[in-house]
């Protein structure tokens, strides 16, 4: 298997230490509390053959960071009729036009590695994807740090871990913000399209937007929501039994 976000990584020890856990005391909260999960031992950033795409070309973090002009992202979210008028960014820095995803049927996730609920959400999109990628499914990944500073590393740490703990093969992105002036355009787009039970606002990590193959945003679901329990509208959308 291929990982379509990792290829050469560079030998060196990655350890996401535990942090305290946190506690949301908002009213009907999605979330009580969430653990971060305790790692035991380092992970080794040994090329895998499941990671073999990704290859940095520098260690230099600052090549992974994103540039735009503010009217730019401006105008993407405002001229925007689907998902597919959007340009991001890869965990690379490079342009990466949604149109090419046309006919697909998108599952967008704010991603986290230190967060309570990375461990099943990772295994069980790994396991959606796996399933359906032959057949019209495609998971778009975009790492954030907005929640507990739960996603602290580079870019290529980020892929690192995604690629070797849970052998993501689905595409990664750049770090981005999905909440506050900051927020990527793209998900302005999707707040925007499909508000959330309580207010427009990303709650946590790991909220999910599904979206058809025309681009159109269909559903949205919260982040304790497990991928596999959206394993049914995965199937209609792509018109399997």
């Amino acid at each position: 298997m291929l990982c379509s976000s990792a290829r050469f990584l560079t030998q060196k020890t990655l350890l996401f230490s535990p942090s305290k856990p946190l506690l949301l005391a908002s009213k009907n909260t999605l979330l009580n509390s969430l653990q971060i999960p305790s790692i035991s031992r380092p992970i080794s950033t040994r090329v895998l053959d499941s990671c073999s795409k990704y290859k940095p070309s520098s260690s230099k973090r600052h090549l992974f960071v994103s540039i735009r002009s503010d009217h730019s992202m401006a105008s993407q979210s405002s001229n925007a009729q689907s998902i597919h008028d959007f340009t991001v960014k890869d965990a690379k820095g490079n342009d990466v036009e949604l149109s090419k995803y046309k006919g697909k049927v998108l599952m967008i996730v704010n991603v986290a590695s230190q967060c309570g609920l990375t461990n099943s959400n990772y295994t069980e999109l790994a396991q959606l994807y796996e399933k359906y990628k032959n057949q019209g499914l495609e998971i778009l990944a975009f790492p954030c740090n907005q929640f507990g500073a739960q996603e602290p590393g580079s870019n290529e740490e980020i892929v690192e871990f995604a690629c070797t703990r849970f052998k993501a093969e689905y595409p990664i992105f750049d770090k981005v913000d999905v909440n506050g002036s900051n927020a990527a355009p793209v998900y302005k787009y999707l707040k925007s399209t499909k508000g959330g039970l309580f207010g427009d606002g990303i709650k946590w990590n790991f909220a999910k937007f599904l979206v058809d193959k025309d681009g159109k945003v269909v559903d949205r679901y919260a982040p304790t929501t497990s991928p596999l329990s959206i394993e049914k509208d995965v199937k209609k959308l792509l018109g399997v039994a």
